[in-house]
Formats: C-alpha cells, structure tokens, sequence
C-alpha cells in the first residue's frame, strides 16, 4: 500500500476530503479538547476513510470542528491532532509539533541521564506514538495503525531532528496483522540503522541499565519510574529490600547504590530476573551496589507474599496493570488491597511500603485509599511519606492518560 502524504491539508478540495459529523455529545468532548473520537460517536461521513489519513470533523453547522488521523480498525475512530480554527497539517506543522516535544525535555536531563522519553502520545500531540531514547539508540513504539502508512515521512523528521545510531519500530499487539499484512512492518524491526548485537545499555542517574530495545516489555525499559527509583535510592540505606514483580531490577540497583544491606528481585520471569542479575553486574563501580547482597526469587508475587518468606525494611510494590480494561476496575481494587496487605505483613517495625500501580482505569484517589486501607486494617501505626504521579517527560494531558501513582508509607510498629 502507498503511503499517505503527511502533508495533507485540511483545506483539500470537499470531493476527495474525508469529512465526519458527529453526535452533539462528541461535539462538546472534542471541544474539550479530549483527543479521542469513538467509532459509535459518528453519525455521518462522506466516504470509507483509509488508515492513516486526515479525518475532518465538522459540527451541527457544518463549521470546522476537528482534524485527525482516521483509523477504521479501532475503536478510537480518530485521534485528534488539531481542533478549533481550520489548519493546514502539513511537514511544516509536523516539523513544529516535534520541536515543541523536544523542547519540554531540553533543561530535563543531564549526560548523568541518557534514556528517557522525547514524544508522550496524545500529551505531547502524537496521539498513539511514543518515542524513547536509549542512548543513541530510539524506539517508536506506534498503538494505531494511523500512523503505518506514515512511517516514511516521521522518520525522515526524527532523523532531522534527533542524532541517533538506530531507530526500533515496536507495535501495540492489536496492530500486528494489519502492520504485517498490508504494509510490511513487524515489530523489533530495525527502521534505520544496523541491529544491536544484544540488549542497548543507556544511563540513568549514573546507573547503567539494558534494555531490550527489540522484544522488550513497553520499549525495552520501565522510563516512566525514574523518580521513584531516585527516591527508593534515598530511602534504603542499611535496609533488607524486597522488589516485587522486580523485572530487570531498576528499584533494586537504586537501592543497592543508596546503601541497602540486601535486595531481593521477585519476578515470575526468569528472563527478567537474568537481566537483573546483569544490571547489577553493570554497576559494580558502585560501592553500594559492589557491596550488596543480592538475590533473586523466580515466583508468582501474590502467592510468594502469601507464603511464609520473611521480612523486609522497605518493599517495592509495582505489579503490571491490574486493570486493562473498564470491566475489571473493581477486580483490580481488591487485588491491590490484598496484595498492598501481604506486603505490609511482610514489612519490620519502621519498614516502608512503596506501592505503585499504572492501572488506568483505577484513579489516583482510589489507588491511594486502597492501600491507606490496607494500612489501617493491619492495625499498625503508620505515617504517609508522600505520593508520586508522572515525570516531566511522561505527561498526562487527558484523564485516560493519569496512568502512574505510587505512594510511601512508613509502619512505626
């Protein structure tokens, strides 16, 4: 299939412009300035729409509403890249969004710091892109297939913009047949560049970590953490640390740096459990970390917690989402309050819990008050240290995107 121009204009001639109306309830959300149009939100359009192309939204008066990149697989029909006065989306305007992006995260990081997010989605005006740096090595990672016909012409400008030695193309699961059949891509495959030899190593903070830029969970590496890491770091010293559903050990190394007397990465991966062990080995440079017990355990976190093990000075607790969909929201509160309860049996007089959750559909409060519950119904005395949501480079610029919130607690008794 050809790809699309991104220079297409919203002032096209009417007869060859994809244009929807849509239900007056979707008019006040897309005058919101929400950047997603449901398929069951349409209630007129002019043509079948192409994946990828420039969908017109016009209103009850039939006055320019909204530009965005149809997709008629999803049910996000489109994603909204411009709303209010007519615009002409064009490589210039493409050219400028991504300088904007760039420009959020130029005082951000330090050398100390080499991978982090440069595009956010929706929040930094990609809708379903993200791009991430690992040192001299980028992952796109795409959610819709609005944007495979495009891959061309995206890259030719992440390339004029970003010095870079490889560029990874990662796919949302949903979109692997579509990619793969009609145009040719696959995920972890290499879009410019030559292929890594292994696992890309990129700093953070000082501390060497890898990632598995090519089949790794999200790009290769939990970027959306870093704050958290940084201030387990600042909380573990001479403390016996569990990190539980450890991946690649990033809480644990922190912690090791910060002076831990011991780690200990749960994880039921064994893949990810070795890259732990190899990220320790990265930073043996480190006193702290040189000098730090540390052991890992291959084994359902729920059901280890649950098991006689013993105890822990501070524990991490960071599942992978408990709730990828509505319908399981109230699952996943249960589950957090059982699995925050088993960790703060687990935890020694003046231990800290650090509970983390990237559950979209469970909000902030509801998060929080779920594991405060927990706390109280243990009975012990506790004090709230503080909450984190999202880093600078991981904005949330719309409800669905406030994904991340982890708070710390510290048991007296």
């Amino acid at each position: 299939m050809k790809p699309s121009p991104i220079h297409a204009a919203t002032n096209q001639p009417a007869a060859t412009r994809l244009r929807l109306r849509i239900t007056a309830a979707a008019e006040s959300i897309v005058r919101s300035g929400h950047p997603w149009l449901f398929a069951d939100s349409i209630h007129e359009s002019n043509r079948a729409g192409q994946p990828g192309e420039l969908a017109v939204i016009f209103d009850r008066k039939d006055k320019f509403l909204a530009v965005g990149l149809f997709d008629p697989g999803s049910p996000i029909r489109v994603r909204i890249l411009h709303a209010g006065k007519p615009a002409t989306i064009d490589a210039a305007w493409w050219l400028a969004r991504l300088e904007q992006a760039l420009v959020r995260r130029d005082d951000l990081f330090d050398a100390q710091t080499t991978g982090y997010r440069l595009i956010h989605g929706e929040s930094d005006g990609w809708p379903g892109l993200v791009l991430d740096r690992y040192d001299t090595t980028l992952v796109l990672k795409i959610y819709t297939a609005a944007w495979l016909p495009r891959l061309d012409e995206i890259l030719a400008l992440f390339q004029k913009k970003i010095p870079c030695e490889r560029i990874v193309l990662r796919l949302s699961r949903n979109i692997h047949a579509v990619a793969e059949n009609k145009f040719q891509r696959r995920d972890g495959q290499i879009l410019s560049g030559s292929t890594p030899s292994g696992p890309v190593i990129f700093s953070e903070s000082g501390i060497r970590f890898e990632a598995d830029v090519l089949r790794g969970q999200k790009t290769g590496f939990f970027l959306d953490q870093r704050e958290n890491r940084r201030e387990v770091e600042t909380l573990a010293r001479g403390r016996r640390v569990l990190n539980a559903f450890s991946f690649s050990g990033g809480f644990s190394v922190y912690a090791a740096r910060g002076g831990a007397k011991s780690v200990t990465d749960l994880d039921i991966s064994a893949h990810a459990l070795e890259s732990a062990k190899r990220n320790f080995a990265l930073n043996q440079n480190f006193p702290g970390v040189a000098a730090c017990r540390h052991e890992t355990v291959q084994a359902d976190a729920f059901e280890w917690l649950a098991s006689g093990a013993g105890k822990f000075d501070l524990i991490v607790l960071d599942p992978p989402s408990l709730a990828k969909r509505a319908a399981e929201r109230e699952g996943a509160i249960r589950a957090y309050e059982r699995l925050n309860s088993q960790g703060i049996e687990k935890l020694t007089r003046d231990g800290i819990l650090v509970a983390g959750s990237c559950s979209a559909h469970v909000s902030a409060m509801e998060f929080f008050d779920t594991v405060r519950h927990a706390a109280i119904k243990s009975g012990r005395k506790f004090t709230e240290l503080k909450t984190l949501r999202h880093p600078p480079d991981h904005p949330a610029g719309f409800k669905e995107a406030e994904y991340l919130k982890v708070i710390y607690l510290e048991f007296a008794a």
